[in-house]
């Protein structure tokens, strides 16, 4: 394997008031930094575009608005292309604990094909609607790797490999892709490292922007349970599915 080369992408879409901040405090920790502008609109675009400007981050500009995963895989793409290794993905409205940055580096960096995946710790802001639908989520994604392998699958604090999550070929584009590409790389054999992490939901007026579209983002994520159930089934009745990943619990969050 190539030597360990990790960087972070931190998709992104009308976050100005929390982006800067975010990308400042991650570079405390890493200090090479993809951020995907997937088309947003001023004054936010600007802050993004002066984030290259300055040096603080790469930037890749998408023309048109394709949703959180579209741009995930438009940031992996060019970490791929940087010669990275593997990819931090956290979002940029500031909900993620960004102090813990360095637990995922390290875990990447002992088990380096292995997928780092946060297991959300809430606290009393997230809304209780989002809680239940991550409930019936972790649900099906135990049906869809026969087993409890991914955990809580629609955290988006995560390490990829690079090489593994593009041969995944997850094809949701919105809220959908983040468990898709949990459960395609179970399925691909890679191994798993679960960490707990502190998950908070910033109210308006701290910058908290939420782009979850309750209807059709619960619509994408259950039609995407659906066609992982149906694919799991048939790997299963054809002797395609491999062997359970490896899974290792390190803990709870700090």
């Amino acid at each position: 394997m190539s030597p360990f080369r990790p960087c972070v992408v931190i998709p992104t879409y009308d976050n100005p008031d929390t982006i800067a901040a975010v990308v400042s405090i991650v570079r405390t920790h890493l200090t090479d930094v993809i951020v995907v502008d997937d088309a947003s609109h001023e004054p936010a675009a600007s802050r993004i575009a002066a984030l290259q400007v300055d040096g603080l981050a790469q930037v890749v500009r998408r023309a048109h608005n394709g949703g959180k995963g579209a741009a995930v895989k438009s940031g992996l793409a060019k970490a791929h292309e940087l010669g990275f290794t593997h990819a931090l993905q956290i979002d940029a409205d500031g909900q993620h604990e960004l102090a813990d940055i360095p637990r995922f580096v390290a875990a990447a960096q002992q088990t380096p094909a292995a997928l780092v995946l946060g297991q959300p710790v809430f606290d009393a802001s997230i809304p209780k609607a989002r809680l239940y639908g991550r409930r019936i989520s972790v649900f099906w994604a135990r049906v869809e790797t026969f087993g409890d392998v991914v955990g809580d699958p629609l955290c988006g604090f995560r390490v990829y490999p690079v090489a593994s999550a593009l041969a995944a070929r997850a094809r949701g584009d919105r809220m959908d892709f983040d468990p898709e590409i949990a459960v395609r790389l179970a399925w691909l054999g890679v191994p798993v490292v679960r960490l707990a992490t502190r998950v908070r939901y910033l109210p308006a007026e701290q910058g908290g922007v939420s782009h979850f579209q309750g209807v059709r983002d619960n619509l994408r994520i259950s039609w995407i349970h659906t066609l992982l159930v149906i694919e799991a089934c048939a790997r299963k009745l054809f002797g395609r599915m491999p062997a359970l990943p490896k899974v290792r619990d390190d803990g709870a969050a700090p």
